[in-house]
């Protein structure tokens, strides 16, 4: 029978907290924030604030021109440091929001044979 190991995710939440009120505050752009973001992650919540932040550099011009945009979007934006500051999960109905998107926007692996594979298995799947 093969063991399941069950990783406790609140650590990296917490860490990743910090770059979505970098992100806030304007100390830290969100491209950076993208490139500092952990690598290798496989828990539902970090992958959907990866896409989160994905889609808030994306949404640059959107946000310039609609400014109740740009508010609702960073209110979203800092639910979601909130919550990872906490430590905790995402809501459910945020995780599944994204889903659509996992193929789009890799989150960075290492080049570890684990961060090879899981690159491989996203390109090659779904």
């Amino acid at each position: 029978m093969s063991e399941h190991k069950s990783v406790d995710y609140s650590e990296i939440r917490k860490k990743v907290s910090r770059l979505f009120f970098g992100v806030l505050t304007k100390k830290l752009p969100v491209r950076e924030a993208l490139v500092r973001f952990p690598k290798d992650c496989e828990d539902k919540t970090l992958i959907a604030s990866w896409h989160a932040l994905c889609h808030l550099e994306a949404d640059e011009d959107i946000r310039k021109r609609d400014l109740m945009y740009k508010q609702e979007q960073d209110e979203y934006i800092e639910f979601i440091a909130y919550t990872l500051q906490k430590g905790d999960a995402l809501p459910e109905n945020i995780i599944k929001s994204y889903i659509p998107y996992h193929n789009e926007a890799l989150i960075p692996n290492t080049n570890t044979f684990k961060g090879i594979i899981s690159q491989l298995k996203k390109f090659l799947c779904c």
